[in-house]
């Protein structure tokens, strides 16, 4: 994948339009990291000790999607994906990679859970509000919030990538 191939953000549009622009930016980049690789160079950890990997970021992905975009704006019962004995949020979960884990798999899962999100997020308005632990929580901070996420993220998976093959950029 090339920069010119990710959606790049509107850069002078509404403030709605803005945000999607850079979440689908970010999850274009976290995509691009992982294409031309194969199943085993996906499950490659980024660095000892650290167990991370480019698969159980996109596991960890559709975990951090289920979570914000169903359980908390949408109030949806949505167990956790990946590991199904985990801490019902399960936003941290993911990360973990089973032998039965595969890219193909991990990548449908996150992909539904981007089209669940777009479908909650659609029928909202950027200052509608959201229980979120002892308080209210908007759209608006959820999609600051999930960029900054997976603008972490993508720092890591940039770092993985160049240790699995060289490749930097996207």
């Amino acid at each position: 994948m090339t920069t010119n191939e990710r959606p790049m953000p509107p850069p002078d549009a509404d403030e709605r339009a803005t945000l999607e622009g850079w979440l689908d930016f970010y999850r274009a980049t976290l995509a691009g990291k992982c294409q031309g690789l194969d199943d085993a160079q996906l499950r490659i950890a980024a660095a000892a000790p650290s167990p991370l990997t480019l698969l159980g970021l996109i596991q960890h992905m559709a975990e951090v999607e289920r979570n914000w975009f169903r359980r908390i704006l949408a109030g949806e019962s949505a167990p956790p994906i990946h590991d199904p004995d985990a801490d019902t949020a399960g936003h941290d979960g993911g990360f973990e990679v089973f032998d039965h884990s595969t890219y193909d798999t991990a990548l449908t899962v996150w992909n539904d859970e981007i089209a669940y999100a777009r479908r909650n997020c659609a029928a909202r308005q950027l200052h509608d509000t959201s229980s979120f632990m002892d308080g209210q929580v908007s759209l608006r901070w959820i999609y600051t919030h999930m960029i900054a996420e997976y603008a972490r993220h993508c720092g890591h998976a940039d770092l993985i990538r160049e240790r699995i093959d060289g490749a930097t950029g996207v």
